[in-house]
């Protein structure tokens, strides 16, 4: 049985959290209206040696690490979840008191690393997992990793982050039926992932969309970022009652994206708009709101 790691109350509803990564909202109203974020999607560095061809971020060995002693990060609230990122945020020196600051504000962190880098920093996540630093570990994949798979399958809350165009179609096969969880992200064509789309990249979306049955029932769970809902047409996929029933709502209406090297905010990740971090998490969130 999950272990309930938070409940709180966040504007006109609450929220139950579970250690293996379950989110129960509930309101009495018709919507949910929030007073904060209760998912933050963040960079903590630019730096990465991967040089990744698809990389939204364009991240690089030129890349800066963030100043991880920002103010705005005492204002993050009990139960809220972080979702760590770069470039490689496994590359900055603050990192493991940076977690132990997260940790002891309650708020549940998340972290993101690549199938390139997961030998080299397999150690690393282990501690971090055993010393509660992180609950989930994101494993982006371009490919089939036997090796993510291992680890995937050693650590119940690590999850397969496949991205919807660069993931081969055909390696799905190889990982079904293995109780592991995937998050497909949609493609982003930013960065230097506007110059890698081409028919390649297309062709492997339509045959993906093909597999895509397959797909819902090959894993334990299945999640999806809210570009991966629209590109993949999820709705029409599952229906509308069973779409609205697991669906967290809009990028910005309880969730957000900071950008800690640049020292800015925005709805999400691929938002042009960015603006720069004043005040609390609170009052960034509210203006996010007023300018929506």
């Amino acid at each position: 049985m999950p272990r309930l790691l938070y409940a709180y109350k966040n504007g006109n509803y609450r929220v139950r959290l579970y250690d293996d990564g379950t989110k129960i909202k509930q309101t009495n109203d018709d919507c949910f209206v929030a007073s904060f974020p209760d998912s933050i999607d963040l960079k903590i560095t630019d730096y990465c040696e991967n040089n990744c061809p698809m990389c939204h971020e364009n991240s690089s060995i030129h890349g800066q690490h963030a100043d991880l002693e920002h103010p705005i990060i005492d204002s993050f609230m009990p139960g809220t979840e972080i979702a760590i990122g770069g470039g490689n945020p496994l590359t900055h020196p603050n990192l493991l008191p940076f977690l132990q600051k997260l940790k002891d504000l309650k708020v549940v962190a998340n972290i993101t690393v690549n199938q390139m880098d997961l030998q080299k920093y397999q150690s690393v996540l282990k501690q971090l997992i055993s010393k509660k630093l992180v609950y989930g570990i994101g494993i982006s994949c371009m490919s089939y990793s036997q090796s993510a798979v291992e680890f995937a399958r050693e650590n119940p809350n690590a999850v397969l982050h496949l991205i919807y165009g660069v993931f081969p179609a055909q390696d799905y096969s190889q990982l079904f039926d293995t109780d592991l969880k995937i998050l497909l992200l949609g493609y982003k064509r930013y960065g230097r992932g506007e110059g890698y789309f081409d028919d390649r990249v297309a062709t492997n979306m339509m045959e993906t969309q093909k597999i895509l049955p397959q797909i819902l029932k090959g894993f334990s769970v299945v999640s999806f970022d809210n570009l991966a809902l629209q590109q993949l047409n999820i709705k029409e996929v599952i229906g509308e009652d069973e779409y609205n029933k697991i669906y967290m709502g809009d990028d910005g209406e309880a969730s957000m994206y900071i950008d800690l090297v640049k020292q800015q905010f925005a709805i999400s990740s691929t938002s042009n708009t960015r603006y720069a971090l004043s005040g609390s998490v609170k009052d960034c969130f509210r203006s996010l709101q007023i300018k929506k």
